[in-house]
Order: structure tokens, then sequence, then C-alpha cells
């Protein structure tokens, strides 16, 4: 019986390409300022959708925030948990 060989180099690299969304959690701890300044100086969101976003976190829990492949979001998840807020990519 013959079996097949993948290169777990192939999977990691179409996880890495995947499209994904960097999502934004609700905390208790920063205030609506951060917040929308956060979202408008790391991911280059206008007033208006980062006050739209900030709303939506607040009142449902979680909100996309950006979308892209694993590599494009890091880096803002990083800005963004350096600056204490709460996200995640799903």
């Amino acid at each position: 019986m013959l079996k097949e060989h993948t290169n777990p180099f192939d999977a990691t690299k179409d996880q890495l390409t995947e499209e994904r969304n960097l999502i934004l959690h609700n905390d208790e701890y920063n205030t609506f300022d951060f917040v929308i300044d956060s979202l408008i100086e790391v991911c280059d969101h206008d007033v208006i959708t980062a006050e739209q976003i900030t709303l939506i976190v607040h009142h449902k829990g979680k909100c996309s925030i950006k979308s892209g492949d694993l590599k494009e979001l890091q880096p803002f998840r990083t800005e963004m948990t350096n600056r204490g807020l709460t996200v995640s990519i799903k």
C-alpha cells in the first residue's frame, strides 16, 4: 500500500494565505477615545469607521476590524496587543 506524502510546509503556506479577520474584543479597561485613536493610527480607519467599530464592540462584544491573510494581520495584532487591546485572528 502506497501512502501519499504531504509536505507540512504546503499546509502552513495555505494557512498563511487563507483569508482571515482581525477581531477586536470588548474590555473594561480602555476608553472609547483610546480605542478610536488606536483604530485610526494602527488600522488606518477614518474617524467615522473607528467610532462605529467601537460602538459595535461595546454593544456586541467584538467586531472584525481588518481582513487579510495571517501574514498581513499579524503586525496589526501585535501593535493592538502592545497597546493593551484584546484582539484575535479568526
